[in-house]
């Protein structure tokens, strides 16, 4: 039986990669810092899964927590908080845990990182090879540098754009508070975007971790479902779940920045939504055999059974 290792394992994707793994019968050894972790309150699990506590700034805490582990899926990260935290985990903690990796023998490496690794700009079917890195803040630049500890050693990287589903405290949080700081829509919130749910997501990781040797064409792939989304769609469907009228007037982008500026906001989260991020993933799904699933429109109902409530109170 494989056994895969998964970090992050008490985190928003790390959950439903955990969900999906023992839905497919591979052994699994959950890694997290944080407590409690999916199924497991003890360090070792009746049915077999084993629980390592570790702290990917702290190199020390990693020694031997890949020992007999077939394939590694890398979900832990940082995300915000200080340039030394995010370098100390997202930079050396993941060369730090991809070394014991190697050292133990692992076969495989599928690490977890983000689209905004490229930082600012417009993005339209672009695939990784036609691509150039520029982070643009810490978080991204630290987790570039994770790329590029996984990539040197032969290992997998799966660059979503945005992910959404039970467990975001992010995303669609932030589009609700977006649309209550402006009083009407931008340019008709026309441009696209690349988002995945994610239980596509992790059904995605896990059949990468277990693809046969030779089928994985590249060693970078954008991880969303092939066809993007509206933002004009996805807005209205936030709207709904925090009990928010829909506009009856449109904004230019500069109105809506001048707005924004005015109540304390930030500019960046605009900058996303009135300008194309959609990235190519055909190639993702037709190396790994599988369907991506029904997209946003077909996750309608999980979204608003997720969000609900909570959205009113953000």
């Amino acid at each position: 039986m494989t056994t895969i290792m998964i970090t992050g394992a008490a985190g928003f994707v790390g959950r439903h990669v955990t969900r999906e793994a023992e839905r497919r019968g591979v052994a699994l050894r959950l890694m997290s810092h944080r407590s409690p972790l999916p199924g497991a309150a003890t360090p070792s699990v009746p049915d077999g899964h084993a629980v390592v506590r570790a702290d990917l700034a702290d190199p020390a805490s990693l020694r031997g927590a890949c020992d007999g582990v077939d394939v590694l899926v890398h979900c832990a990260a940082q995300i915000g908080g200080t340039a030394e935290r995010c370098e100390a985990v997202n930079a050396r903690g993941t060369a730090a845990l991809v070394a014991e990796a190697r050292r133990a023998g692992v076969s495989r490496v599928v690490h977890l990182s983000t689209a905004s690794v490229y930082g600012r700009g417009t993005f339209r079917g672009q695939r990784p090879e036609d691509l150039v890195r520029r982070p643009g803040s810490p978080t991204s630049a630290s987790r570039a540098a994770a790329e590029d500890a996984v990539l040197a050693a032969g290992g997998t990287v799966l660059r979503p754009h945005l992910v959404y589903g039970e467990g975001d405290c992010w995303v669609v949080p932030g589009m609700a508070r977006l649309l209550r700081a402006l009083p009407g829509t931008v340019e008709g919130w026309s441009s696209r975007t690349s988002v995945i749910a994610v239980t596509d997501l992790a059904r995605a990781m896990v059949a990468t971790a277990l693809a046969p040797a030779g089928d994985l064409t590249a060693s970078v792939y954008h991880a969303a479902h092939p066809r993007p989304v509206v933002w004009n769609g996805l807005l209205r469907a936030v709207a709904d779940c925090a009990a928010l009228p829909w506009p009856r007037h449109d904004l230019t982008a500069p109105q809506a920045r001048a707005l924004l500026a005015e109540r304390g906001g930030r500019g960046r989260e605009l900058d996303m939504i009135t300008t194309d991020h959609w990235f190519d993933s055909v190639p993702f799904w037709s190396d790994l055999g599988c369907d991506p699933g029904p997209g946003f429109p077909g996750h309608a109902a999980d979204f608003a059974r997720w969000y609900g409530e909570g959205l009113r109170t953000v």
